[in-house]
């Protein structure tokens, strides 16, 4: 999906994107970065919201309705007291209960050849500590967009359990089609994990062009489903059977030395 800076209209559309998954048979359903809003940074901060709040209510609600975990790409988190916000993943379960969450770590602050010019820390906060959360279908972490170009996270992650991993994204279509498939399959091998990476595509009045190519990734690296163009829905199965068939037949994370 693309989203606009009309909160409405893209929380309808997230929804039936979720309810076109879990209708294919999924069980677990990953939306985008700022799915919930993308428009000026200087409006930003008006956008943002408590959690709880209307949003993170909404989506509890639709994983209960459907009976999945929902992984909320990420929204924006009011910060009380601070003209900056969190960018925030969160993760439902079945019940609608929130499991986890997780606040982006690295903000992306720079000048682009194609003359894109972002300063995320002008208006966001820096996240702190990698999240894993156990759940019935795996080990989950969590990880957003920019955070993908440093692999000591995922490793941090990987060493905390992870079996799969999210990157919700928003990622340009410049740096993404130099960049994006070769980030996601490395850290999938890297780790032996499963990579979910679900981005916006195309071009919001309001901001830069976004890559899409949502894709998920296996942890041999094989890219297991991509969507070129677009919006849409991928599917594919998550093996746990297979990621310890792959960490036992290559035991890179064991061989790992630190002296």
């Amino acid at each position: 999906m693309v989203a606009s800076d009309d909160k409405a209209a893209n929380l309808e559309e997230a929804r039936r994107r979720v309810r076109e998954a879990a209708q294919a048979g999924a069980r677990l359903v990953v939306l985008p970065e700022v799915f919930i809003w993308r428009g000026s940074k200087r409006l930003e901060r008006q956008f943002a919201e408590p959690i709880p709040g209307p949003s993170s209510t909404a989506l509890s609600d639709l994983a209960r309705e459907l009976g999945i975990h929902l992984l909320a790409g990420s929204i924006l988190e009011a910060i009380p007291g601070s003209e900056k916000s969190y960018n925030t993943s969160l993760l439902f379960d079945p019940a609608g209960k929130q499991i986890a969450s997780y606040r982006k770590i690295h903000l992306f602050d720079v000048d682009l050849a194609n003359g894109v010019s972002l300063r995320e820390s002008d208006t966001r906060a820096h996240g702190e500590a990698p999240v894993v959360a156990r759940t019935e279908l795996g080990a989950m972490g969590l990880s957003v967009c920019y955070d993908l170009r440093f692999p000591e996270l995922y490793r941090a992650l990987a060493r905390q359990g992870a079996e799969l991993v999210f990157v919700p994204s928003a990622f340009t279509a410049y740096t993404g089609a130099a960049h994006w498939e070769p980030l996601l399959r490395a850290r999938a091998i890297e780790n032996q994990i499963y990579v979910i990476a679900p981005d916006q595509f195309g071009h919001s009045a309001q901001s830069f062009e976004t890559y899409g190519h949502s894709m998920i990734i296996d942890p041999w690296g094989k890219v297991l489903a991509d969507l070129p163009d677009g919006p849409g829905v991928i599917t594919a199965e998550i093996d746990l059977e297979y990621l310890a068939k792959v960490r036992a037949e290559l035991p890179a994370l064991k061989h790992r030395r630190f002296d």
